[in-house]
């Protein structure tokens, strides 16, 4: 992997802002959603759920975005592009990565749909249901690339979700193309089961032979392959790509590199309390040791570590210094 490369990982994704609201069922039900889903609403319902929720936590989201402020947080040096509006959640999304350490360039545009967000409610048990707004964010085009930024650097990372906007799919193309032109490898988290159900066609041809490293979780992996276990998903995706880190929930997680299989155990670092953003913690432990030349054994430790920290607070992004607590848990 080139040493001259000034940014370890460039992620190219949605970004949205995400609000972060405590809710019982029975203010979820009230708002007519099936809770633990995640819907997409247009710019009306936005405006009318965001003001009839209660206080939340509104932080620069996105599952891209994550994990880039992951990776920033480790003391990695990463760089995130991705389309916001110049509105006040805009300003909000741009402050927000950039305080976490990540270079943000991409210039807000002056038109067109409002800035993204997702209405993140979370009941007692942990689990999310959302409400998704994409604005701004499918809007992104191949003009909105820093190419210059994407040739400087060593991971080139992008979220399953750009294949929902043609336009997206143009810049991430567009990207991978400059990436691998300079000596990077390219990165792909699947995103989502519904979005594999969308795409399968475009994941699989992508995963052959144009992916170095895939991220997926356990249903992610078998929706991609049509796989009637986890077990027929793995021996489907070995060899596929050079790396896939196949994640698990309470049972950990599994790194595939040809022939080698590495089974991660889980970290327990208390209460469950909102799972969202563990999928991305993974993949930001994941590349900023694999960035940094670690064993795969010690990238998918680290992941599982960011993840299992992530996991016992409220929204997307660690709260506690990651840097001391791979110090304290991995050393």
């Amino acid at each position: 992997m080139p040493e001259q490369k000034t940014l370890d990982v460039v992620g190219i994704g949605n970004a949205i802002v995400d609000v972060l609201v405590q809710a019982d069922d029975a203010v979820i039900e009230g708002f007519g959603l099936t809770k633990g889903t995640m819907a997409l609403i247009d710019q009306d319902q936005a405006e009318t759920l965001y003001a009839k929720l209660g206080p939340g936590l509104e932080t620069s989201g996105g599952s891209a975005a994550n994990t880039l402020a992951g990776i920033a947080q480790l003391g990695g040096r990463a760089g995130f592009i991705g389309r916001v509006r110049d509105d006040q959640l805009g300003s909000i999304f741009a402050h927000d990565i950039r305080a976490v350490g990540t270079r943000f360039e991409t210039p807000a545009a002056t038109a067109g749909a409002s800035t993204a967000r997702c209405l993140i409610l979370v009941s007692p048990d942990a689990q999310r249901t959302m409400c998704t707004y994409l604005g701004a964010s499918v809007g992104l085009d191949p003009s909105d690339l820093n190419l210059e930024m994407v040739a400087q650097a060593k991971v080139l990372y992008l979220e399953g979700y750009l294949w929902d906007s043609d336009e997206a799919k143009a810049a991430f193309l567009a990207a991978a193309r400059v990436a691998k032109e300079n000596g990077a490898e390219v990165a792909l988290s699947l995103s989502d089961a519904f979005c594999v159900e969308r795409h399968r066609d475009s994941f699989l041809e992508l995963v052959d032979g144009h992916v170095d490293i895939l991220f997926a979780n356990e249903m992610e992996i078998t929706s991609l392959y049509k796989a009637n276990s986890f077990e027929e998903a793995v021996q489907a995706v070995r060899g596929q790509c050079r790396i896939a880190a196949l994640t698990r929930s309470e049972q950990g997680s599994v790194v595939l590199s040809g022939d080698e299989s590495i089974t991660i155990q889980p970290f327990n670092l208390g209460a469950l309390v909102d799972t969202t953003g563990a999928g991305d913690l993974y993949a930001g432990g994941f590349l900023h040791a694999y960035t940094q030349g670690e064993s795969l054994e010690r990238c998918g430790q680290l992941a599982s570590l960011c993840a299992g920290q992530v996991v016992t607070r409220l929204g997307p992004r660690s709260q506690v210094d990651l840097k001391a607590l791979a110090q304290t848990h991995l050393s």
